[in-house]
């Protein structure tokens, strides 16, 4: 293949829509005691929105308790309004220092939500990663008008960029099946 087409990019760029797709799955709650639950949830702290783990630190004692201790403790009630308004369904207990979340057993009802959600966020990493491809075909196409590369080259660096096109969306599925069967783990 000729040295003026360069896939780095693009790879670079479906690696992060694959690593987008994993991040969004792991705020999605399986059961589980997970920290990584709460990354997208945010809190009015000092006049901004952050997220709670730049104010509090969450751990996870059990396999079913989380647990949020602020760094400063009047952003307690603040950070257990903003647990309870999130839709993670979750009834947090203060008791005046730290804040305990029991996670408690999924619904056959919500697992099947949570299935629809993981799989509408795997759709949206696979659109991304086709969007990456769709732009370099752009760039293949518009090198070969132009006449930097050759007909062959064009070819070659088209089925290059399916195939990687192919890998990265396998991956995502593949990470859709693992939160599946954890989602359906009872």
């Amino acid at each position: 293949m000729s040295d003026v087409i360069d896939l780095s990019d693009a790879e670079r760029r479906m690696k992060g829509a694959l690593e987008a797709v994993k991040q969004q799955f792991a705020t999605i709650r399986t059961g589980r005691a997970n920290p990584a639950l709460l990354d997208r949830i945010e809190v009015e702290a000092y006049g901004t929105r952050v997220p709670i783990k730049s104010v509090a630190s969450v751990g996870a004692p059990e396999p079913r308790l989380l647990t949020i201790t602020p760094y400063d403790p009047n952003l307690l009630k603040t950070i257990e309004r903003a647990i309870r308004d999130s839709d993670l369904g979750l009834n947090p207990q203060n008791d005046g220092k730290i804040i305990r979340l029991p996670i408690p057993e999924l619904t056959e009802e919500r697992r099947r939500e949570l299935i629809r959600l993981v799989r509408h966020m795997a759709e949206e990493g696979r659109v991304s990663v086709r969007n990456v491809r769709r732009d370099e075909m752009h760039d293949i196409q518009r090198l070969r008008r132009e006449g930097e590369i050759s007909e062959d080259d064009e070819r070659r660096a088209e089925a290059e960029l399916q195939k990687l096109t192919d890998a990265y969306i396998k991956r995502i599925d593949e990470a859709l099946a693992e939160k599946e069967a954890e989602l359906m783990e009872v």
